[in-house]
């Protein structure tokens, strides 16, 4: 009996080997799909082996779109998406100088103001300076208290007495009266009712919002604002101050493009050509808008690679935020007047070429003929004494 039990089962599968197959030829079938996959890829469309990450960018920016089935806006989208981790919250954030920001303690009153010039739905709101941020206001918890404020409580209404069948009389009309005012008032705001003086900080309205590094990647605080439903992040520095803001609307478009809604401006920050061959822009203009208007000639060298804007070349040119009317030299033949600015930034820029400069300069007038000497005595006897200049 021993030896009959130690005999393997025929229909028994090998111990060794359990579990292998399956584990093997999965690996198997993974391997060949890969190797099929990329050498398809690599004969229909030339790519090299390598991640596929790489190979798609370098592709998408090898070929039109329209001969890989997608239309222009789905491959500008698709590169954009492929260069998003790339992107930094100090490439699309707004700078401190456009922040619209508004103190806690303001009334009421002036936060429906600012609202209404701003043209946004939330407001970051701060103790006494903006590197001092208590959080944000959206104007949908402003309309939700300033509404619950103005609403007119319906009356009770009084219990009926229960009357007659035999009973005609009709209700005297002062009742009728008071009926039709109270369906009247029922649901109706009374905007008297709001102090529009209440300081912000007394609604409880004011809520958290994010705080983050310039050099967060966007892709990763567009995956916190999904997670904590926060829709605005306040940039600071290491020590703390206030460097920019950036909203979820911001980030949306480094992938679909420029959003813009109701309230946005219609033109974008322009360049305009002048009769006199000069350029008036505005210190808003990006780089890249202000070469392509002004031409090919208007070469700034690595500092494309440096600032973003107009404004930020003027800056680093000289060191400082230059004054109305200061004249900044640019690169070869081309000159930058300051028309507008403050204290602050530059607003407006006129540009001048080396044509335009030159036009602008007075015509030079012949050399008059040498006169002949004439004596001292004929001069005063002629013209009379000469006088000079008036003593103070």
């Amino acid at each position: 009996m021993p030896e009959t039990e130690q005999r393997p089962s025929p229909t028994a599968e090998p111990q060794s080997t359990t579990g292998l197959p399956a584990t093997l030829d999965a690996a198997k079938t993974r391997d060949q799909s890969e190797g099929a996959f990329t050498r398809w890829m690599r004969t229909i469309f030339g790519w090299r082996s390598g991640s596929t990450r790489a190979d798609l960018k370098e592709f998408l920016e090898g070929s039109v779109p329209s001969e890989l089935g997608f239309s222009p806006e789905e491959g500008t989208m698709l590169k954009n998406i492929l260069g998003l981790r790339e992107r930094r919250i100090d490439d699309v954030m707004v700078p401190r100088a456009h922040i619209v920001a508004i103190q806690q303690d303001i009334a009421l009153g002036e936060l429906v103001k600012v609202f209404e010039k701003a043209g946004h739905s939330r407001l970051v709101a701060y103790d006494d300076t903006l590197d001092d941020p208590v959080g944000m206001v959206h104007i949908r918890d402003l309309i939700a208290f300033m509404t619950a404020r103005a609403s007119i409580a319906p009356k009770p209404k009084p219990r009926r007495r229960k009357k007659a069948a035999a009973t005609t009389e009709t209700p005297p009309p002062e009742e009728a009266v008071e009926k039709r005012a109270d369906k009247i008032t029922d649901g109706m705001l009374d905007l008297s009712a709001i102090d529009l003086t209440m300081p912000l900080s007394k609604t409880k309205i004011i809520r958290t919002m994010l705080f983050v590094p310039p050099s967060m990647p966007a892709i990763d605080l567009l995956a916190k604002m999904q997670a904590t439903r926060i829709h605005l992040a306040l940039v600071v520095d290491e020590y703390g101050g206030t460097d920019g803001i950036v909203s979820i609307e911001d980030l949306v478009e480094l992938i679909v493009g420029d959003i813009e809604d109701e309230h946005d401006d219609e033109e974008a920050p322009g360049i305009s050509r002048q009769a006199d061959g000069s350029f008036v822009a505005d210190a808003r203009a990006s780089l890249e808008d202000v070469i392509e208007a002004v031409g090919k000639g208007f070469d700034v060298g690595e500092a494309l690679n440096e600032v973003d804007t107009l404004a930020g070349y003027l800056v680093s040119q000289v060191g400082r935020v230059p004054v109305r009317g200061e004249l900044v030299p640019g690169p070869s033949g081309f000159e930058f007047e300051v028309l507008d600015a403050d204290p602050r930034r530059v607003k407006k820029v006129r540009i001048h070429s080396g044509k335009s400069r030159s036009s602008d300069r007075p015509r030079e007038l012949p050399a008059p003929a040498p006169m002949k000497p004439v004596s001292p005595a004929s001069t005063s006897q002629d013209n009379g004494p000469v006088k000079g200049p008036r003593q103070p």
